[in-house]
């Protein structure tokens, strides 16, 4: 999505509404996609356990017979973010600084792919799919999981952003609930995320 403006960065190219681990494969491959840099904490994870749950892991080793698959996250552990990627052996990446680009550029040149061959999948606009977008790369968004691989139900978080998003002009964005005083005063400090295409 290079070359949009900063409410459409906003806008995920595929909003299935689905976790991970319901995701089509052969929906991603069919774009001519070849790898995929993956959110950890609410995509992969439920919860503080760094087991990664069944019907995720199963999505997982499918996918990485078909992509090559880095795991990208904001958290700043090495420790946590390494338990994960342990299980699956592949590359990762930790305190991302999303939707910050440096960490990201330096993996799409690692994988040597051009953008459009790679998805970013994640479970929040203002981090995974902005900076996704930003990079140019195919993003997915997905709702937070559970242990049985199914939405989880308290996705309060992505259900803000979404509002935010419609009222900053993102068009695939639809409104899902009227904001409190206390989801206002979170738009107000969201606003900066759109203001970081002035960053490097």
């Amino acid at each position: 999505m290079a070359g949009l403006t900063a409410q459409h960065w906003l806008t995920p190219d595929w909003d299935p509404h689905l976790t991970i681990a319901q995701l089509s494969l052969p929906h991603l491959t069919a774009h001519g996609l070849k790898a995929a840099v993956i959110d950890v904490d609410r995509t992969l994870l439920p919860g503080r356990d760094v087991t990664l749950p069944g019907p995720v892991r199963d999505w997982l080793v499918d996918a990485g017979r078909r992509l090559q698959l880095h795991l990208f996250s904001n958290n700043p552990s090495r420790d946590r973010i390494a338990a994960v990627a342990d299980q699956l052996q592949v590359s990762f990446t930790f305190g991302a600084g999303k939707p910050r680009r440096g960490a990201l550029r330096t993996v799409v040149r690692d994988l040597a792919l051009p953008p459009e061959a790679i998805a970013m999948i994640g479970d929040r606009l203002f981090t995974d799919v902005l900076c996704g977008n930003r990079m140019g790369l195919y993003t997915v968004l997905v709702r937070p999981v559970r242990d049985d691989g199914k939405p989880c139900r308290h996705d309060r978080v992505q259900r803000l952003e979404r509002s935010v998003a419609r009222w900053m002009g993102a068009p695939s964005a639809p409104p899902t609930y009227q904001l409190s005083t206390v989801d206002q005063k979170l738009y107000k400090h969201m606003q900066k995320y759109v203001k970081i295409y002035k960053m490097n």
